[in-house]
């Protein structure tokens, strides 16, 4: 059976979709089967694969609201054994029409249910909120990866978002289980930088991975021409460090 996991952070750009996006595509090149779930409105990690929105008829949208299965509604993308469940511009309306549905928090579970043989990875790219699809995708996931900067305002909002999780936990996914945490967009010149992951190492020890992504502009340019690092420049610093995390997380499995 795949294991499901939510990239989360309530806090937005702290590279969540990136580490998404470019985890998926690793452990796709590692030879496992992965299903990238994007239900973030914004659509970042379909069109960071290269899908546009915009042109896309059926999506994420379709599962959750007109109870379609995922395998008719799945895309291949231009890696090997990586596919994706995309979102378009009408899961900026799902929020509300999820409220009038019966076992609103299971949806997505249910329906990812269906194709967790399939896989071997199941990610899901939440959006930057802890609404209805987040729920969703903890509800449906067995644990979480946190991507966190190491600023002051991303240890800000942990509490809370643990605080969540917690209630989540104990509501409505007793199984589900912090993956990792990994630091991202990370500048070692910067003295805060250093001071802040000392703290996010203190207060997640042993659940924190040891590869920090660094902050890196072949990484934010990737997503602009639809591919993960992989493709666009995979000897760069940014594409090392996120192979070396997957293999990290990998070896942890």
């Amino acid at each position: 059976m795949g294991k499901i996991i939510s990239f989360t952070n309530k806090k937005g750009g702290v590279g969540k979709t990136t580490t998404a996006i470019n985890m998926a595509a690793y452990c796709a090149d590692f030879g496992k089967k992965v299903l990238l779930v994007d239900i973030d409105s914004q659509g970042n990690a379909t069109t960071g694969l290269g899908f546009s929105k915009s042109a896309l008829k059926k999506s994420v949208y379709n599962v959750l609201i007109d109870d379609d299965l995922v395998s008719t509604n799945v895309l291949p993308t231009q890696v090997k054994l990586l596919d994706i469940l995309p979102a378009n511009v009408d899961l900026s309306g799902a929020e509300v029409d999820l409220v009038y549905k019966k076992n609103r928090e299971r949806i997505l579970k249910n329906a990812l249910d269906k194709v967790k043989n399939d896989y071997d990875y199941i990610f899901i790219d939440c959006p930057p909120s802890l609404g209805l699809l987040t729920i969703n995708a903890w509800v449906a996931s067995d644990s979480i990866i946190i991507p966190l900067q190491s600023e002051y305002y991303a240890l800000e909002g942990v509490s809370q978002l643990m605080n969540t999780i917690a209630m989540v936990k104990q509501h409505l996914n007793p199984q589900l289980q912090i993956e990792g945490v990994v630091i991202t967009m990370y500048d070692g010149r910067a003295l805060i930088a250093r001071q802040i992951t000392a703290e996010i190492k203190k207060f997640f020890k042993k659940k924190l991975y040891e590869i920090i992504i660094p902050r890196n502009i072949r990484l934010a340019e990737a997503p602009s021409h639809g591919v993960p690092i992989l493709l666009h420049d995979p000897k760069c610093m940014g594409a090392r460090a996120y192979k070396a995390l997957t293999e990290e997380f990998l070896s942890r499995q």
